[in-house]
């Protein structure tokens, strides 16, 4: 019907009849056009083609002809129909870039087109005001300001859009006569460039890749190098006077040469403390990054003395929040001065977040919400105490304590910038801590005795590929939880790959030296060492790999039966090969020459399990526990089956294991062993073989291997605690499972981040 009236239309109108469908092509644009079409509508619009050249313009009245067209479709379009070309199809209108829009075009949300704009438009005027305490009270909001700026850069937006959207930062020259704002914006400028330098170095800004993006901004300027100077001679200054507002009166007559810092006597005091511990804040933070990057962590026992004076300095400007709040004339109300930027409330002066937008066309056109100030400090000082453990810890020249050590950091979920100075430090020049070459890390790792670092074995080429794989494992390990993971689990096939290289490269190399008569009983025992560390290493990064997806909350409890049933297989191949080494090093270690009767005395100390593989069987007691657990309620008709309309069982365990599949890890393994283990479990039989009794038991006999190590005393701790609650609902389930149908069971993780909780309830 709709057809027909245009097509009536078009016919007494004398335009000639077209397809209704337009045709386009790689050139065209499509525009919106609704306002000419309302005007088409209202008012039609004639054409004469006698009027128009025909040989050039013929272009023009075939849009003219197009737009009569449109604008006779447009009165039978429905909401939320649309007349497009061929090829614009939902990508393209997603990607179709809207004109006018603030949050698609960058260049319509800027207030000023230039900085030299906004500076004569008094955006940023110098000094801030004629009035002294005016002028103090703005100063302390701008550094306020670009201290939640900074913050909310460090959490991975843009520095075009934080730090660099004030105008003193970005035209430091201009406050040369503001000495107090001259001195801060250049310490702010200057750590800036240093930590865009360690990340960048680091690569550990793998989510955040704005952080390191200057978009061509002024980020090193002629004169940042010497802002320590000019911030400690205003500390001076600013010392003086507060010095002389506190000075009794019989030596005001000495002080009374001292200008104050602001007019109003009775606030001297307060106005001198509020500056100067944000000023002392920047100091001390400056020379923290500088000592944390002394080379082979020399500087870190200084480091940590500046790290206690920037919390002490953060707990005066918490402090000075309320006198400053109290002299704001604005009035700010109380809830909403928690959301503001500054201490006072007030809005800060010489700031616009869209100005660069104009200056860079890669600058992000979309607008971000800078921290308040509370969540700024807040931030300032955790990123503090991570730093701090950083600079804590001992440069353990073992790769197993270094891996410890990443680990139990990475459980503070630290930031960017401290993942980028932890990976400072333990990798520098292609050295562990900037001293240790990574062979005889390796070496270490592997228990070689000494005369192996200096063996041909590490000029091999698929030795040198193992130390580049040990080397992205660590800077893998610096990286954020999401990232780490993904990386784990590619890197994975590397570890199998090199494996089966050095194997080959060892017997190659062993035919050469059995023709040359080297002692062949080194390069065997060297060449066994190494094997053995590899796969341990490989298995570790596997278990490292599953355990990072209870964190990242990838499992589902329906599919926690297969989860927990590929960490035990993988945690007993982890184990076996421990204890490998650990077998194999005491064989080394052995002297030739020893008596007999200290044979029976060597037999039966090697006969005890290593306390670190008795610690890996308690998670495999878990493991296997709750495997068998889950596996017997779903089989009895309790729930935790993986039901769905999209992916089958078989589905989600290659989804989750795909990686470890195509690694091979472990052999031989796969869904239908999965499967064949947990068919037959059932509640009726569960209960003769408590899993998490063992696990308990051995935990406790564990204590006194630990007694010097905290964090595997925590961790035995809460061994005990899933064990115990867990061998409690096991046989609460198993007692009044079948007799009970209103019993439910679920999970819960509060005892431990990794191995689950059952509850038990009445529904």
């Amino acid at each position: 019907m709709a057809d027909e009236q245009v097509k009536v239309r078009e016919e007494n109108l004398g335009v000639p009849i077209i397809s209704p469908s337009i045709p386009s092509g790689e050139q065209t644009v499509w525009a919106d056009v609704s306002s000419l079409l309302q005007s088409a509508c209202h008012d039609w619009i004639f054409v004469s083609v006698e009027m128009v050249d025909k040989s050039s313009t013929f272009e023009l009245v075939s849009a003219y002809i197009y737009l009569i067209q449109l604008a006779l479709y447009s009165t039978d379009l429905q909401d939320g129909e649309l007349v497009h070309g061929e090829n614009f199809n939902l990508f393209a209108a997603m990607s179709a870039l809207e004109i006018m829009d603030p949050k698609m075009d960058s260049g319509i949300a800027c207030r000023y087109y230039s900085i030299d704009e906004a500076i004569e438009n008094g955006a940023a005027p110098v000094p801030l005001s004629f009035d002294k305490t005016v002028d103090v009270q703005c100063v302390i909001d701008i550094m306020d300001h670009l201290l939640a700026c900074e913050a909310t850069w460090h959490k991975g937006h843009s520095l075009a859009q934080t730090v660099f959207s004030c105008i003193y930062v970005l035209k430091p020259d201009r406050t040369s006569t503001h000495a107090l704002l001259h001195s801060y914006c250049r310490v702010i400028r200057a750590t800036c460039n240093s930590i865009v330098s360690l990340v960048a170095e680091a690569r550990t800004h793998e989510e955040e890749d704005l952080f390191t993006m200057t978009y061509g901004l002024p980020l090193k300027g002629d004169g940042d190098d010497k802002c320590l100077s000019m911030l400690h001679a205003v500390d001076e200054t600013i010392s003086r006077q507060l010095r002389a507002c506190k000075a009794s009166a019989s030596k005001k007559r000495v002080l009374e040469d001292i200008e104050p810092l602001q007019n109003n006597l009775d606030l001297e005091e307060e106005y001198c403390k509020a500056v100067l511990c944000r000023l002392r804040f920047r100091k001390h933070f400056y020379h923290l990054l500088t000592c944390m990057m002394r080379p082979q962590g020399r500087g870190m026992e200084l480091a940590r003395k500046h790290i206690s004076a920037c919390l002490l300095e953060l707990d005066y400007v918490l402090k000075s929040a309320e006198f400053l709040r109290s002299n704001n004339v604005s009035g700010s109300c109380e809830d909403a001065i928690e959301d503001r930027t500054t201490a006072s409330g007030r809005q800060p002066i010489g700031f616009d977040s869209t100005l660069n937008s104009r200056l860079s066309a890669p600058t992000p056109p979309r607008a971000i919400k800078i921290f308040s100030w509370k969540k700024a400090i807040e931030y300032f000082q955790k990123l503090l105490h991570d730093l701090d453990i950083i600079c804590s810890y001992s440069l353990d020249p073992l790769f197993e304590g270094v891996l410890r050590f990443v680990v139990e950091f990475q459980k503070f979920q630290p930031d960017l910038v401290a993942r980028a100075h932890l990976q400072h430090l333990l990798l520098q020049d292609g050295r562990l801590y900037g001293r240790d070459p990574i062979f005889a890390m390796v070496c270490k790792a592997a228990a070689l005795p000494e005369v192996a670092k200096n063996h041909d074995i590490q000029k091999n080429e698929s030795v040198i590929h193992l130390g580049q794989l040990v080397v992205t494992l660590l800077r893998i390990l610096c990286t954020n939880t999401a990232w780490q993971r993904r990386k784990l689990g590619k890197v994975l096939q590397d570890w199998r790959v090199i494996y089966v290289q050095l194997e080959m490269a060892f017997r190659k190399e062993f035919g050469e030296i059995s023709r040359t008569s080297i002692d062949e009983n080194v390069f065997i025992m060297i060449s066994k060492h190494i094997l053995i560390w590899v796969e341990e290493q490989t298995y570790w990064i596997a278990s490292r790999f599953l355990i990072l997806g209870f964190e990242l909350e990838l499992y589902s409890p329906s599919e926690y039966c297969m989860v927990y049933w590929y960490i035990y297989v993988v945690l007993m191949k982890l184990a076996e090969k421990t204890h490998l080494k650990m077998v194999t090093n005491n064989e080394t270690a052995k002297k030739k020459g020893k008596k007999k009767r200290d044979s029976l005395k060597d037999v039966a100390r090697d006969y005890q399990i290593p306390p670190v593989v008795l610690l890996l069987q308690c998670h495999i007691y878990l493991a296997e526990g709750l495997t068998m657990m889950l596996a017997a309620l779903r089989n009895d008709n309790k729930g935790f089956h993986c039901l769905g309309p999209f992916n089958t069982e078989q589905e989600r365990f290659i989804q989750h294991f795909d990686l470890l599949q195509k690694a091979c890890i472990p052999d031989h393994f796969s869904y239908p062993s999965f499967k064949e283990s947990t068919t037959n479990a059932h509640l009726s039989t569960l209960v003769m073989y408590n899993y998490f009794k063992d696990a308990q038991k051995i935990a406790k006999e564990l204590r006194s291997s630990f007694t010097n190590d905290s964090d595997r005393l925590a961790e035995l701790r809460r061994i005990e605690q899933v064990a115990e609650h867990n061998g409690v609902a096991l046989n609460l389930i198993c007692r009044l499972g079948t007799i009970d149908p209103s019993l439910k069971v679920y999970f819960e993780f509060n005892h431990h981040p990794h191995f689950a909780t059952a509850v038990v309830k009445r529904s």
